[in-house]
């Protein structure tokens, strides 16, 4: 008789074969169990660091959160017109008070419909009683000076609005476009919407103060985007410096106009509510900036501060291509497949904007729940590059599978499952 040692290292080595096999079996007849359990344990040990990204952007300790540019505008938003990227904001996703820069919204509705062909620039509209007394000389309000009852051709309210802030030519608009002022502000808020601005809600085409007539800046950056892309046969409008109606020259309200080179739109905004207020662009160099501010206290410091606030969007503010699309950026390890890791690559070009001092103190990283499970699809979004910057909200971009990886067979699962238990 086997001396007890050795039987037990027998019985040992019997029960071990046994379990063994009980495992493989089980693995041969229900692989989504035991491929599920080892991937949730694989994923409790995994966390996805790639330093590596570092080479395009060095990484370093993010400071406090806060950004080092400052403005005294209650409400303030930097975007550039190419990408759409917002550049710097404060509280610029809070619905305000447009005032006057209503008027850009009013004014894209006569664009479209000229473009369509339903207006023309010749088209003629008689002025109301309603809108010379609710815009015209006496009502105390910005005014083209519009006669009653005389007839003025869709051009020259165009100038009246954007040049002369006329609330009068605004709603001669409105009537000859809707029938009433109250239904062009219903389709204003429709066309808003199309157009993606989900916040904008129009009860006047003038920006009269109203309780429900409200936009954020954001918006309205994305309202000067829109009109100065597609609209360039009358963008130009808005760089215009004055207009002469009924004998009365008024001068473009615009403080960029004139004082910062490049400067070539859009609107001021003033009410007791709302504040003194700015949407404007300039273009340098082939770069351009948007920058719409609202809640300054006088027109000398809506001057001054959007004059400060222009020179800091081309000086101080930088877009940063960190990828192109379908960029390879790093390798995700797969769990079961015939390939044990697969390429990701970008979604789309991923491109920051930033303080230029910010620059070298980008972090990137990737973010997954852990190794992918086979069988992987090429396109597949198996990850996300996350990109933090100095006082910024943290951005996300999505990372797919570049190529196909499939799932080992039976015989391969079991094998890696039990390399993987026998390594504990």
């Amino acid at each position: 008789m086997a001396p007890a040692k050795n039987r037990h290292r027998y019985i040992g080595a019997l029960y071990l074969k046994a379990k063994l096999w009980n495992f493989v079996r089980t693995l041969l007849s229900g692989p989504n169990l035991i491929l599920e359990t080892g991937l949730r344990l694989f994923q409790s040990l995994f966390v996805v660091i790639i330093a590596a990204l570092a080479a395009h952007l060095p990484a370093t300790a993010r400071d406090d959160g806060k950004s080092g540019f400052q403005t005294v505008a209650p409400h303030a938003i930097i975007m550039d017109y190419e990408t759409g990227l917002v550049l710097f904001e404060k509280n610029a996703r809070v619905a305000i008070a447009p005032a006057s820069m209503t008027k850009v919204m009013t004014a894209d509705m006569v664009f479209e419909r000229i473009r369509d062909g339903s207006l023309s620039l010749d088209t003629e509209f008689t002025v109301s009683e309603n809108a010379w007394r609710q815009g015209g000389a006496k009502s105390g309000s910005s005014t083209m000076f519009l006669d009653p009852e005389s007839t003025v051709r869709v051009e020259d309210l165009l100038r009246g609005v954007i040049i002369q802030s006329g609330n009068d030519a605004c709603i001669v608009l409105a009537e000859g476009i809707a029938g009433s002022e109250a239904a062009f502000a219903r389709m204003m808020t429709d066309r808003a919407r199309q157009m993606g601005l989900s916040s904008a809600v129009f009860r006047n085409s003038t920006g009269w103060p109203h309780p429900e007539h409200r936009v954020n800046l954001y918006d309205l950056a994305l309202l000067a985007k829109h009109t100065i892309g597609e609209y360039p046969e009358f963008y130009p409008l808005y760089a215009e410096e004055s207009f002469t109606w009924n004998g009365i020259l008024q001068a473009n309200r615009n403080p960029l106009l004139g004082r910062f080179s490049g400067a070539d739109g859009l609107k001021t905004g003033y009410t007791k509510v709302s504040g003194y207020g700015l949407a404007a662009s300039a273009g340098r160099d082939g770069t351009r900036r948007i920058v719409v501010i609202n809640g300054l206290e006088s027109t000398t410091q809506r001057r001054s501060e959007s004059l400060r606030l222009m020179q800091a969007a081309f000086d101080r503010f930088i877009v940063q291509d960190i990828y192109g699309a379908g960029q390879f950026v790093s390798s995700l390890p797969v769990f079961m497949g015939k390939s044990d890791q697969v390429g990701l690559v970008t979604d789309a070009q991923v491109r920051i904007g930033m303080r230029r001092e910010d620059s070298r103190s980008v972090t990137l990283r990737v973010k997954a729940d852990g190794p992918v499970a086979a069988p992987v699809a090429r396109g597949d979004h198996v990850a996300d590059l996350v990109i933090d910057i100095p006082g910024r909200p943290t951005e996300t971009f999505k990372l797919l599978a570049a190529e196909d990886v499939d799932r080992k067979s039976a015989f391969g699962r079991a094998m890696t499952a039990l390399v993987d238990i026998i390594r504990g």
